[in-house]
């Protein structure tokens, strides 16, 4: 006898001892709630047009914090009816309601019903792995309970609903409200709350764009449990049963989607993952109006020069506000869904959009617009020993001496290989790089006709030397803050004087002779003074039209990705200039 008490007490106190080490485990390995005071979920960063449109969004998870105190208590009833019906009641594990769920699941032969708390199933989403274990369960009751005794109701339950994952990539209230309605949060009603009240518990299997019957049915149980609860009237659980379930969800946006990618890549190696997970707020420079005239000019030119030639011909076009250097808009092809290459930064040969370089060098070397220069046949000695090279003009036509202004209006290439080669084209290469044009740019006198590659943002933005005398940074966005506004960036303005007033006064006579009386002449129709230059290479390759009014610097390129020709006499006037020109009109509509 004495001896099984022996045993007896053995046994006891090893289960006692390992009881005790059992919960000292589970405490010693326990997560600390304090760090909920300094709680950031992953959210997105999202970039803004000047003018106030979300143009896109960054993240890893689509998420919108929103502090608990703004988010509209329909909503939160609506989440304790569907998830927690005793939240307010209980001190983080509800003993009734487990013992309910029990009963339920008992009477059913399976499980229908879960007993976790909205706070427990806070502490499994930020602490816990997903493993249905007893350790887990256990902790996950403790984890509830200090978190209780730490925190309000309200804070447990905004903190929940900015974490909770609602499926179709959308985490948290505001994300989903957009994900499955296009609205925000705030105007949400009774039926699209009780929808998204719906999804936390099973996301994938109460998915209304794929189980819509189901869906409707959850739905609609969870608006009865908000009437019974007296959350709703009457009338309102009636007219919600009688609200349709949304057909679609709504994407993130991806509006300027060549600005957008440019943007991102450029951030991205300066912000690393917090562009993906810390909410950044972007205030970029496009004029979303103008971006939009930007797209169509670019499709309507695309088409009428499909009617012409063979497809696929693509285009780019960039406008550069001449106070600032704000990048207005931005478009680097004809689709981007079909290919994301953006020929803004593409290197092109420029042709005669380059001559402007050769004819502002001369104007500092004392030249004047009604100067003259010969237009003639000339060679010059070649790259290959022996032989030589002849520039020759559009259609072997030569106009003997022409003034300056004429040769560019005309785009006349021997005269302004001849003024290339008085003025040195060392001069001209320098004052190019000076402009704006990092790319390598030749030392020899066919880079006078535009031979050595360009890019259109670089042109375009060297072009804004021609229009106010100085070289005039490129910005993408205005300022970056964080989530809470603090500013992390600024971009100011910045300019570097290259030519003087006066010299920038008998530049835009000669540019404006081009449109006067030259190869741009069908930008007359603008009805306003317009300065600019076309570009065409010999092959018909590339056309451009690079040109400026008092406010605002447009670049246009036209051409094929394989190099190939356009087409025949598909110039910088034909192909490319009407694309400026529609979209100078339009935007000043």
């Amino acid at each position: 006898m004495k001896k099984l008490l022996y045993i007896s007490l053995f046994l006891s106190f090893f289960l006692l001892g390992f009881f005790l080490g059992y919960l000292y485990w589970i405490f010693s390995d326990l997560p600390n709630v304090k760090t909920l005071e300094n709680y950031r979920p992953y959210e997105s960063s999202i970039v803004y047009s000047s003018d106030g449109e979300v143009l896109t969004e960054f993240f890893y998870e689509r998420r919108k914090f929103i502090p608990h105190y703004e988010i509209p208590d329909i909503i939160k009833k609506a989440f304790i009816a569907a998830e927690d019906v005793r939240f307010y009641n209980h001190p983080g594990v509800d003993i009734l309601g487990i013992l309910r769920a029990l009963y339920k699941d008992i009477k059913a032969g399976s499980i229908v019903e879960g007993g976790s708390t909205i706070t427990q199933q806070l502490a499994k989403m930020l602490f816990l792995s997903p493993e249905k274990t007893l350790s887990r369960k256990i902790k996950e009751a403790i984890l509830s309970i200090q978190i209780e005794k730490k925190y309000t109701k309200d804070e447990i339950l905004g903190l929940y609903l900015n974490q909770a994952y609602f499926g179709c990539r959308a985490y948290g209230i505001a994300a989903a409200a957009e994900t499955y309605f296009g609205k925000s949060f705030k105007n949400l009603n009774i039926a699209e709350v009780a929808l998204l009240a719906s999804l936390p518990k099973a996301p994938s299997l109460f998915n209304p764009f794929k189980r819509p019957e189901i869906v409707l049915k959850r739905r609609n149980i969870i608006l009865q449990k908000m009437f019974d609860k007296g959350f709703i009237s009457k009338e309102q659980y009636e007219e919600a049963l009688r609200q349709p379930l949304p057909e679609h969800p709504h994407w993130r946006k991806f509006e300027a989607p060549y600005f957008v990618e440019t943007l991102r890549l450029n951030l991205e190696s300066k912000y690393g993952e917090r562009l993906y997970k810390d909410g950044l707020r972007i205030y970029s420079t496009i004029d979303y109006r103008m971006q939009k005239i930007a797209e169509e000019a670019i499709s309507k030119g695309l088409n009428e020069i499909h009617k012409r030639v063979k497809p696929p011909v693509q285009a780019a076009l960039v406008a550069m506000e001449l106070k600032t250097g704000y990048i207005r808009a931005m478009s680097g092809g004809s689709d981007f869904r079909k290919t994301q290459y953006n020929r803004v930064f593409a290197l092109r040969q420029p042709g005669s959009a380059f001559k402007p370089f050769v004819y502002a060098v001369a104007l500092t070397e004392g030249y004047s617009p009604d100067d003259t220069i010969l237009d003639a046949p000339i060679s010059f000695p070649g790259a290959v020993f022996g032989k030589s090279w002849s520039p020759k003009n559009y259609n072997n036509e030569y106009h003997g001496e022409v003034t300056l202004k004429k040769a560019i209006a005309l785009s006349l290439n021997a005269a302004t290989v001849r003024l290339a080669s008085y003025v040195g084209i060392k001069k001209i290469t320098e004052f190019a790089h000076q402009c704006g044009l990092n790319s390598k740019i030749h030392p020899y006198l066919s880079t006078a006709l535009g031979a050595s590659d360009v890019k259109l943002i670089e042109l375009t933005q060297a072009y804004a030397v021609f229009a106010t005398g100085k070289r005039i940074k490129p910005i993408f966005y205005r300022n970056i803050t964080d989530s809470n506004g603090v500013v992390l960036e600024e971009n100011k303005p910045e300019f570097e004087v290259l030519l003087s007033e006066e010299i920038v006064q008998k530049m835009k006579e000669l540019l404006r002779e081009v449109v006067v009386s030259g190869t741009a002449h069908k930008a007359n129709n603008l009805g306003r003074e317009v300065y600019g230059k076309t570009g065409t290479t010999n092959d018909y390759s590339d056309a451009w039209f690079i040109g400026f009014d008092d406010n605002l610097l447009v670049g246009v390129w036209v051409g094929r990705d394989d190099h190939k020709p356009i087409g025949l006499k598909e110039t910088g006037a034909r192909a490319a200039l009407p694309i400026w020109i529609y979209f100078m009109k339009e935007i000043r509509k």
